[in-house]
């Protein structure tokens, strides 16, 4: 059976999205719930959350594991699988792993951007590994089954929470350095560390990310793709597209900012102007997902290869979560 999965959602949720979403055979997303909140903050949104459920319970439902992909597809709806883009929720107490789990996170960033508690954010000039406490995070984060992400991360902290993680980690949403030289996408080493112990990359379509910004040809994006699957297995590789329709643009300066700075700062790419870039105009939303299958298999890969970056790869590492 073949699954449609978007590993990285940061949008502006209605039912519109989720209706998008289902006309694009979306099977599961993986939603960023926080970027700077702390766990009483968490809290809310999951409240919010609750009445989303509630409101649109045809199209979709709180997803736990892998078993609940099977139940989406089933059943014609989206599994929504809560993550964080940062460790704030879990602020210095380790006992709030658990708990974040027990109310659906099930990835979350050792940090964003920054250095947190647990380790070091890829805009840092100095970046000293995986600290003491994200150690103890990281096998807390094991014994209860939520996904370490690096994303955001800077090359010492990913290889250090790699190597120091008995599951596969993840970076949901990043591209290749080699294709485009954002601070935020990862070295060949990296990857390659990446894929030998078992993890996973969720391709970003995010334009600050791509080559050629918000003009990147899907051409262009799919010989990425096909580079990719050279350097660490296509077996390796997904889609996190990062979008983040209909946010208004001064939620920019939230992700950017938090709480932590009184300095407008918006993040690489931008050019220090609020708001998000426009999406190239073959991925406008999740239907840019029929586009990418025709991309693909006109490159090259096999209708298995394809369904294998579309939704199979991650359904398979889902299946390793608990």
């Amino acid at each position: 059976m073949n699954y449609r999965i978007d590993n990285l959602q940061y949008c502006k949720w209605s039912r519109e999205i989720f209706e998008i979403n289902r006309e694009a055979g979306l099977n599961a997303v993986h939603v960023t719930v926080v970027y700077h909140e702390d766990y009483d903050e968490f809290l809310k949104r999951v409240s919010e959350w609750d009445e989303l459920f509630n409101k649109n319970s045809d199209l979709i439902f709180l997803g736990k594991d892998f078993k609940d992909i099977e139940k989406a597809k089933s059943e014609n709806k989206t599994a929504i699988f809560f993550g964080f883009q940062n460790c704030s929720p879990i602020e210095d107490d380790l006992k709030l792993v658990e708990k974040v789990h027990s109310l659906g996170c099930r990835f979350m960033q050792l940090t964003y951007n920054n250095q947190s508690l647990l380790a070091t954010g890829c805009y840092e000039n100095v970046d000293s590994g995986v600290t003491n406490f994200g150690k103890e995070v990281i096998k807390e984060m094991n014994r209860v089954g939520i996904v370490i992400d690096m994303s955001h991360s800077a090359e010492k902290s990913t290889l250090d929470a790699i190597e120091l993680s008995e599951k596969p980690i993840a970076i949901t949403h990043a591209n290749p350095f080699f294709w485009h030289n954002a601070k935020r996408n990862k070295s060949e080493v990296l990857l390659k560390n990446l894929s030998d112990s078992g993890g996973m990359l969720g391709l970003s379509l995010y334009a600050h990310h791509l080559k050629d910004g918000s003009n990147c040809k899907i051409e262009n994006f799919c010989e990425m793709v096909a580079k990719t699957a050279e350097l660490i297995g296509v077996k390796n590789i997904g889609i996190g597209s990062d979008l983040c329709l209909n946010q208004p643009d001064n939620v920019v300066e939230w992700m950017r900012n938090g709480t932590w700075t009184k300095v407008k700062n918006y993040g690489e790419g931008s050019k220090d102007k609020p708001g998000f870039p426009k999406q190239p105009e073959w991925f406008i939303d999740a239907r840019g997902f029929n586009f990418l299958e025709k991309g693909l298999k006109d490159i090259g890969f096999s209708k298995e290869e394809v369904n294998d970056i579309l939704g199979n790869n991650w359904f398979n590492f889902y299946k390793g979560i608990n």
